[in-house]
This record gives structure tokens, sequence and C-alpha cells, in this order.
């Protein structure tokens, strides 16, 4: 998947991300950067998703893996 990063820097409070460990199992974060990083549910990620007003999404592919789909979502 090919990822073009925006050339306009990006005002956001926190990122969202969903990525798979190492047993294919999901975890969902809220991090604050430069402050905390905060392991959430699947329903607080998707509440997110529905409801924040999201400014950027960025796909993160594990290197070697094609098939795995994570992302991360700046609001």
């Amino acid at each position: 998947m090919r990822y073009i990063p925006s050339p306009i820097p990006l005002r956001y409070e926190f990122v969202y991300s969903a990525t798979a460990n190492k047993s294919g199992r999901m975890q969902y974060h809220k991090i604050k950067p430069g402050f905390s990083k905060l392991r959430i549910s699947r329903t607080e990620f998707i509440r997110a998703y529905n409801s924040a007003q999201i400014v950027a999404m960025k796909p993160v592919q594990v290197h070697g893996n094609e098939t795995d789909f994570q992302i991360e979502l700046y609001v």
C-alpha cells in the first residue's frame, strides 16, 4: 500500500492506533504525542473513528507482510 505524507505540518492532539501484535491479535492505543500511550478498548477506538474529527489517516504496514492492515488516526 502506498502512502504519501502531507507536505503541510499537521496540528493534532491525539493519535489512535490499531496494530496487530506478533500473534495477530489487534491492540488499540490512544497516544498523546510526547506524553503518554494508553491502551484502549476496541469500542473506544471505533467510537473515535466514527465521531472524532480526523485530520489524517496513516496506513501502517509490517515489513514483509502485505496482508495485515494496521492504521493510525490523527485527531
